[in-house]
């Protein structure tokens, strides 16, 4: 009876080795007033580090509190024959478990997750799933892989974080992240052991926040707190003040970088300056457009994130997987076998 009971006992602070790996979590649940029982949401942070990573890992995690809250996926770059002690070494630094992820694990808040050596990650409804690597002739990118996967799974909820590394891995899964309405942050490169992939991430123009990784914790923490679980910011009222506040805010983009955007989707636009609003803690557009006054650097950061969402070139998905579905198979079928198909595209 007695080994029953201290089986169950959970340890204040679990000590995991590398290759141990946690059961399958359930989600935490929560009634709403009909006393229906839904998933409670949380953001997830994916970390993406390589060359020099350990350091700025333990350096993030050392200085994190210990229910921060979010959930932890870290994907390091790893030979597939590497047999790995990284779970080991965070846990060291964190009071939260820290395990290496298992197929078909789901993600809970205040716990830290490592990518196993051979495996390429993704996540589908807050489930982390394993694949064999893929064995491909080009450099591989795990960080961008999960990093899309995240933002696609997550949206609003998606943060990513590059630390220490060589390459450019990262870049683009922060540009997803970003598209969902997500937030990225990046370690300062001057205080990186190997500043390739967040000095990459930061050109191209759409961290929010960027400092050394023992400073970073704090900012996310305050990010989660104002912008994440204050929840769902009150939208700009429909009103003549909003805008003419617009108006003004299209005129110092204008004047800056000579782009016109009073013509693009309103709806858009505005769920872009507000979240640009929620990450400096603003509620009113006339103090934002007082802060974009007083600071251009903000003005070049909102123009290049109002650029995200129409650069896409699959930007009308519902016309693309018509053509996909109707038109392609039904052209396919009329011509004879080995002839060929041009398609020209208006530039």
């Amino acid at each position: 009876m007695n080994q029953k009971k201290s089986n169950k006992t959970r340890p204040t602070t679990p000590k995991i080795s590398a290759g141990k790996t946690a059961t399958r979590a359930k989600p935490r649940i929560k009634k709403d007033r009909s006393g229906k029982k839904t998933p409670v949401i949380f953001p997830v942070v994916g970390i993406g580090a390589s060359a020099g990573g350990l350091e700025a890992l333990e350096a993030f995690f050392r200085n994190m509190p210990p229910q921060p809250g979010v959930a932890f996926v870290v994907v390091q770059h790893l030979d597939p024959t590497y047999k790995g002690i990284l779970t080991e070494l965070l846990q060291r630094t964190t009071t939260m478990p820290v395990f290496q992820i298992k197929d078909g694990m789901t993600v809970e808040p205040d716990h830290v997750y490592v990518i196993p050596p051979n495996a390429d990650l993704s996540i589908i409804k807050g489930t982390l799933h394993l694949e064999k690597q893929a064995i491909t002739r080009g450099l591989r990118l795990p960080i961008d892989s999960f990093f899309r996967h995240l933002a696609e799974d997550q949206g609003e909820k998606s943060i990513g974080i590059i630390l220490s590394g060589m390459g450019s891995d990262g870049t683009n899964g922060i540009k997803a992240i970003k598209e969902k309405l997500g937030m990225a942050m990046a370690q300062d490169p001057n205080s990186a052991k190997y500043d390739s992939m967040p000095s990459s991430a930061i050109g191209s123009g759409l961290v929010d926040f960027i400092a050394p990784a023992e400073e970073l914790p704090g900012k996310l923490i305050e990010y989660i707190r104002h912008a994440v679980k204050g929840g769902p910011r009150e939208a700009l009222p429909e009103d003549e003040k909003t805008r003419s506040g617009l108006e003004q805010i299209f005129q110092y983009i204008r004047n800056r970088t000579g782009h016109d955007f009073s013509l693009y989707k309103k709806n858009s636009i505005i769920r872009r300056i507000e979240r640009r609003m929620g990450i400096h803690q603003i509620e009113k557009l006339s103090d934002y457009q007082r802060y974009l006054r007083n600071n251009p650097h903000e003005i070049d950061l909102l123009f290049k994130e109002l650029l995200i969402g129409v650069t896409s070139f699959f930007r009308d998905p519902a016309a693309f997987d018509l053509l996909k579905k109707k038109y392609i198979p039904a052209l396919i079928q009329r011509i004879p076998k080995g002839s060929t198909i041009r398609v020209w595209v208006p530039g």
